[in-house]
């Protein structure tokens, strides 16, 4: 995705599916850390598999990190996450969230998060999060985040060395996504 195809994403986000976001922060956060572990793969002599299985792994564990960043900017517990719960709520961000709710809204519903998306009344937040809730975001929110996790792990499980190599990898990915801050 070109940096003017993000752009155009960004203006017309109620237009934003799915797909173009996970893409979107693939590019943002995913190939860094894929492309960090790659490097190191590459620097260790590792083989061109075991090359690309690490970069699936970060890819994967990127979307699963971000998945989890915009989660806990909603639903975590602002003594745990050290951030004012809903920010991306205010700031009227275009997350994951807000899309899955608009992809899955009933006619009232998305009446009522188009208003709440448009202002800045006291309770946007109480309200939005609970069209979140009834839209059933939330649950499917930690679905996808445990999926890409999975899909994290069953990439660096397939790398061809031995298991205690992994353990360091496997401990910064479960620090990565298991956070509660």
């Amino acid at each position: 995705m070109k940096v003017s195809n993000t752009i155009w994403i960004l203006k017309n986000a109620k237009t934003l599916g799915l797909d173009d976001y996970l893409k979107m922060i693939e590019l943002k956060t995913s190939v860094l850390i894929a492309a960090s572990l790659k490097m190191g793969a590459i620097m260790g002599g590792a083989g061109q598999r075991n090359q690309n299985l690490l970069y699936e792994f970060g890819r994967k564990l990127g979307l699963a990190f971000q998945v989890q960043d915009d989660y806990l900017d909603a639903f975590g517990d602002p003594a745990k996450f050290g951030k004012q719960v809903g920010g991306d709520i205010i700031a009227n961000k275009k997350t994951f969230l807000l899309i899955h709710a608009r992809e899955t809204a009933n006619e009232a519903q998305q009446k009522e998060l188009n208003h709440w998306m448009s202002s800045n009344e006291p309770g946007k937040v109480e309200a939005v999060l609970k069209l979140f809730r009834d839209c059933g975001v939330d649950d499917w929110a930690l679905a996808l985040k445990n999926r890409y996790l999975d899909e994290a792990l069953q990439h660096l499980e397939d790398i061809a060395v031995t298991s205690d190599r992994k353990v360091p990898l496997r401990e910064v990915a479960s620090f990565l996504v298991q956070r509660e801050y």
